[in-house]
């Protein structure tokens, strides 16, 4: 039988005293250098988080790191490349009409579509008075008053004719019909007795788009009254506007500048601003000007390019006489 050696194996144990109490783990400190490249946006998020408290839970921290960029979300830049160009009418930086800046809560824009209107100056006011209302502020209430012989608010059915020699026409406003008079010529046009109230639009992308259909499908009247539209913007309005935008491309009669003065005086007493805009018409100039430096506002007169031009006195007097020179010199054609 073989013989089986046996090895003498000893089991030696130790016993220590414990340094903190049996539920209290003991904080390990782990110092971890890694040298990182840029960050990508696709990259591993940072794996620690560090803080100034001990929590009752440990959280094992991986041996290895990886640094390698993962391919699985895109390179995409973080938030993306912008913020889109808008689902809706309106644009940044404000509205402005012939580049005088259109401000205020409450805004009307009071517009001549007289027939002198037609040709150029129908193409540049319906063009710029569609990107002026495209452009307003989701906050602003707005307004648009239309005017030639009669005055009326823009959706309003002009009824009958409004020549020189006609005696009267109407409008129907909100069904209800108001009455004009004409006591003779393109300048006579009077109320009858009701005056229109105009009601505030509050800036929807509905309401813009159907405010720019009208100005673009608003057929052109026979006539040019400044009183008319200027009470109804700076009297009937409530609340009162803060800015009225005032466009016209000539005269209003032999008393162009004292309507225009009489309308500066109510409107700076209400703290209304107007901005008058002479669109190719430099015979306006001097009243236009009046009505709006005389509530704090800004003229402008705009050329056939859409730009505002500078006149003086003397420029102003030459461009008129020129005018009438070429209005006799077609005349006498037509009566050949």
């Amino acid at each position: 039988m073989a013989n089986i050696e046996k090895d003498n194996v000893q089991i030696v144990s130790y016993q220590g005293r414990p340094e903190a109490p049996i539920d209290q783990m003991q904080k390990r400190k782990v110092t971890r250098q890694v040298e990182r490249t840029p960050s990508s946006p696709s990259s591993s998020m940072a794996r620690v988080i560090a803080a100034n408290t001990v929590s009752n839970v440990a959280v094992p921290v991986p041996e290895q790191v990886s640094l390698e960029i993962s391919e699985d979300f895109g390179d995409g830049n973080d938030f993306g490349d912008g913020w889109g160009d808008g689902g809706g009418i309106g644009g940044g930086g404000g509205p402005t009409f012939f580049g005088q800046k259109v401000s205020g809560g409450n805004i009307v824009f009071v517009i001549d579509y007289s027939k002198s209107m037609g040709g150029r100056r129908e193409e540049l006011m319906r063009k710029e008075l569609s990107k002026s209302i495209g452009e307003l502020a989701p906050e602003t209430n707005y307004q648009l008053i239309f005017f030639a012989g009669p005055a009326w608010v823009a959706g309003d059915e002009v009824i009958g004719k409004c020549s020189g020699t006609s005696k009267g026409c109407e409008v129907k406003h909100e069904r209800k019909t108001y009455e004009y008079t004409n006591s003779g010529g393109f300048h006579g046009w009077e109320f009858k007795d009701k005056i229109i109230k105009p009601d505030w639009i509050k800036v929807s992308d509905r309401n813009l788009k159907k405010s720019i259909e009208i100005v673009n499908t608003q057929k052109l009247v026979t006539g040019t009254v400044w009183k008319l539209p200027l009470h109804l913007a700076i009297e009937e309005m409530d609340p009162k506007p803060d800015t009225v935008i005032f466009m016209t491309d000539g005269v209003a009669g032999h008393d162009s500048l004292e309507v225009a003065e009489e309308f500066a005086d109510i409107a700076r007493k209400k703290k209304i601003t107007v901005n008058a805009i002479a669109l190719m018409e430099p015979k306006a100039y001097e009243a236009m000007k009046a009505l709006a430096e005389g509530t704090g506002g800004t003229f402008a007169l705009i050329n056939s390019e859409g730009e505002k031009e500078e006149l003086n006195d003397r420029d102003i007097r030459k461009k008129e006489k020129e005018k009438k020179k070429e209005k006799e010199k077609n005349k006498d054609k037509d009566d050949e």
